[in-house]
């Protein structure tokens, strides 16, 4: 019989303690206190498989990077900026085109349509649509878009593409949206009639 309690303190822990260390312990399960890594022997603390609900977790966090934006990135975001101005302030499209290229992202739908506008100002009506459609196979719901190649399609005369045109835009963002304004107002002008925009 033991009668010293030193030694019956020594003894319940020898005891217990395969016991601590193969059971989960909720402060342990949840990841806290501590760091390091070294080691070498089996982590008692994790479950070796984790459960469905932690693998979905971990599937979307994995996704998170794709929804950041371009414009995000300062250098594109400041190139982009430089660009609209060329075209918008300047109205130097050829110089704008060059720049928007030189961002080395000519699939992204507001950089395809900046530059199929470019084209258009410039009276290159077949670049132009190459533009166009390639910003729209980006995103076939860039409004901006489907305004601008709208204008193309009123300058080309071909009316009723405008106006499908019209109804796309329509369906992304109400008739209330300045796209939608502008296309009808250029729609509603007689053929021929020189557009401002």
């Amino acid at each position: 019989m033991i009668t010293s309690p030193m030694k019956l303190a020594t003894l319940a822990a020898t005891l217990a303690l395969p016991i601590i260390l193969s059971s989960p312990q909720p402060a342990a399960a949840a990841g806290g206190g501590g760091g390091g890594g070294g080691g070498g022997g089996t982590d008692y603390s994790a479950p070796s498989e984790p459960p469905p609900q932690q693998k979905e977790r971990k599937s979307t966090r994995v996704k998170k990077p794709s929804k950041q934006s371009l414009f995000d990135d300062p250098a594109f975001r400041d190139g982009y900026r430089a660009a609209y101005a060329t075209i918008y302030d300047r109205n130097d499209y050829a110089v704008a085109i060059d720049q928007l290229h030189a961002l080395g992202h000519d699939d992204h739908p507001n950089v395809a349509n900046l530059i199929g506008y470019s084209y258009r100002r410039l009276g290159d009506y077949k670049q132009s649509q190459v533009w166009y459609e390639r910003a729209l196979k980006a995103d076939p719901n860039h409004v901006l878009t489907w305004n601008y190649y709208g204008m193309w399609q009123i300058e080309q005369g071909n009316r009723d593409q405008a106006e499908y045109h019209l109804q796309r835009i329509a369906e992304i963002c109400g008739t209330d949206c300045a796209e939608y304004r502008s296309l009808e107002a250029a729609l509603e002008k007689p053929p021929g009639t020189s557009l401002v925009y």
